[in-house]
């Protein structure tokens, strides 16, 4: 395990009812970075890919209202789930230890929901890198549960440290 919870939540800046990543399982680097320290570039991460966890219950809130008695985590929700996880592909470009993480979803394409997420299950969040532009990022994303594509969507997002 990369990150446990305490360390997610040292890293991101979401907070419960709007946190959905329990941990960081890992974080694959680039072929083109091996052998090389960081930190590095957010451009040198091209091709990387984050691998992140969530266990849906219960007591996840926003079940509560989607929907009483039959509740399944909305679409919306996945997308922000999947964008989180691809803010941990940056763990390795922090230029500082003090450095904190300045992130915001700026689009969203092709998401598609092909199986409903219902408690109790357990989630694998991934998330590649494909593009570059400044400090906006475009990642491809998936959600598995068991081994099942449950959902996926290409997210926009721009990331920026601030010391």
């Amino acid at each position: 395990m990369l990150l446990e919870k305490k360390q997610v939540m040292d890293f991101l800046p979401h907070r419960d009812p709007f946190l959905f990543i329990d941990t960081v399982k890992e974080v694959i680097l680039p072929d083109s970075l091996n052998g090389k320290s960081g930190p590095y570039k957010t451009q040198d991460m091209v091709g990387g890919k984050s691998i992140c966890t969530f266990k849906v219950d219960n007591s996840v809130k926003v079940l509560e209202g989607h929907f009483p008695g039959d509740p399944i985590l909305p679409g919306v929700v996945q997308v922000e789930m999947m964008a989180q996880a691809a803010s941990f592909l940056a763990i390795y470009c922090k230029p500082t230890e003090n450095s904190k993480i300045e992130v915001a979803l700026l689009g969203v394409d092709s998401a598609r929901f092909r199986k409903p997420i219902v408690p109790p299950m357990d989630l694998e969040i991934h998330a590649i890198l494909t593009k570059v532009r400044g400090p906006i990022q475009m990642y491809d994303c998936e959600i598995y549960s068991n081994g099942d594509l449950i959902s996926q969507s290409s997210v926009m997002a721009s990331l920026k440290f601030n010391n």
